[in-house]
């Protein structure tokens, strides 16, 4: 089991995690696409991404948009799997630079 982060570690790590919030006990972030099918597509690849990881997301889709919230259950908040699953997450739709 995964050390529970305090708030200030949240916080820092939030420094390098842009569009993503702290909520309760979680981290967060929505994701708007330019219909349904691209929002689904979104979906799946996530899906891959957490399995492999075998580290779930709460999601939310509602037409375009997909609401997703990281929180470890078995730590009681947000730890350093949220933060890497965010990372990844952030990866599937953000240009690579470099």
């Amino acid at each position: 089991m995964a050390d529970r982060w305090t708030a200030a570690q949240v916080e820092e790590a939030l420094a390098r995690l842009p569009g993503w919030v702290h909520g309760d006990n979680t981290l967060e972030r929505a994701f708007t696409f330019a219909d349904h099918v691209a929002a689904m597509g979104f979906v799946v690849r996530v899906a891959m991404v957490a399995e492999v990881m075998n580290h779930h997301p709460d999601l939310r889709i509602v037409y375009n948009r997909v609401e997703l919230k990281l929180s470890s259950h078995d730590a009681g908040g947000v730890t350093e799997r949220d933060a890497e699953l965010a990372r990844k997450v952030s990866a599937l739709v953000e240009p690579r630079t470099g």
